[in-house]
């Protein structure tokens, strides 16, 4: 490591399982990158659901990865690995983590970052590893979303949704969603959804029934599971592929699975973490290709709720928890930041 970095930095550490008031800024060693690695110089850091489940204890740190949370970054280069040859210092990237993006330095495989696209802040950057591979690899890699065909996600003002909405849109397809509120509907129709229905006053399955004349969607991006999981089924269209990324109402339910034989369907699902550095080096490189052209002509924006400091990281899962966000939730290494609203 050279000199000129500090042996010690600022980080969030989660002193033990509980709720956000256990995330504690303490100093804690700067990484050092390996062969195939490089060393960020954090400005930003995106906050995600993992993180909380994290925090609660609910999703172990996998061996090898920094027990610090934070899986996604963006910020500048200040060191490279003696093995990596795109990169340099002084390089803006983004970049997905392997854990460790709540401080102000990580270390991050260089496969894994991505330029930092024109006109966009490091806030606006540090929202989009984490969706955008997210979205990327389940909606159009594992699910084939094609130009024309229907799309749903549910949580539509969530990260998550709001990066699938854009996407799906981008590709010329007809967009359905649900939410939690006539405001996030709204929101989600005003950032391209063709139709967004409030699960909370509003029979979806039959809103998705009339929206598609009967005859279903051809992916569904589900991040619910446990009861929406026999309702989703119903709602594909014959070779619908329906791909499941977490479990907000539990990893259990009784199935009649006659519909997946009947309509010739597809269920699938991943995690992103646990999956290889060559996989994600992947996903990378297909979002090289084919997203950031979209992000760099504006046709497709990171949506970002607020942004905290790296110190009001609690107050920051407070509102993750909420769920009163619409948009991404983003820590800064800067108290210069504290806020930014991307929804109005």
């Amino acid at each position: 490591m050279p000199d000129k970095f500090p042996a010690m930095m600022k980080a969030i550490s989660i002193v033990e399982p509980g709720g956000p008031a256990v995330l504690r800024e303490i100093d804690y060693p700067v990484p050092h990158p390996g062969a195939s690695e490089v060393l960020i110089r954090v400005l930003a850091a995106g906050v995600n659901r993992p993180d909380v489940l994290q925090r609660l204890g609910k999703y172990p740190v996998p061996p090898g990865a920094s027990p610090l949370p934070g899986l996604e970054v963006a910020g500048e280069i200040v060191a490279v690995g003696n093995g990596v040859e795109r990169w340099q210092s002084g390089d803006r990237v983004m970049a997905l983590t392997h854990g460790g993006g709540y401080a102000e330095f990580c270390a991050v495989e260089g496969a894994h970052c991505l330029p930092v696209p024109s006109g966009l802040s490091f806030i606006e950057a540090a929202a989009i590893p984490e969706t955008y591979f997210t979205v990327w690899y389940n909606v159009f890699t594992r699910c084939r979303l094609a130009d024309g065909e229907t799309f749903m996600v549910h949580g539509g003002s969530s990260g998550i949704g709001t990066t699938a909405i854009q996407l799906a849109k981008a590709h010329g397809c007809f967009v359905l969603t649900t939410a939690g509120s006539d405001e996030k509907c709204n929101f989600c129709e005003k950032l391209g959804a063709d139709k967004a229905f409030n699960y909370r006053t509003e029979d979806w399955q039959a809103g998705v029934r009339d929206a598609t004349g009967g005859r279903g969607v051809d992916v569904l991006l589900d991040m619910v599971a446990g009861p929406y999981t026999q309702k989703n089924l119903e709602s594909m269209a014959r070779d619908g592929r329906c791909s499941i990324i977490a479990f907000l109402q539990g990893p259990s339910a009784e199935l009649d699975l006659r519909v997946v034989l009947a309509q010739r369907l597809t269920i699938t699902g991943s995690t992103l973490r646990p999956q290889t550095v060559a996989e994600k080096a992947r996903i990378a490189a297909d979002l090289e290709h084919n997203v950031l052209p979209l992000l760099e002509s504006g046709r497709v924006r990171p949506i970002v709720h607020q942004a905290f400091s790296l110190g009001a990281a609690a107050a920051a899962h407070e509102l993750m928890e909420s769920s009163r966000h619409m948009g991404k939730i983003v820590l800064t290494t800067s108290d210069d930041v504290t806020e930014v609203a991307k929804h109005d």
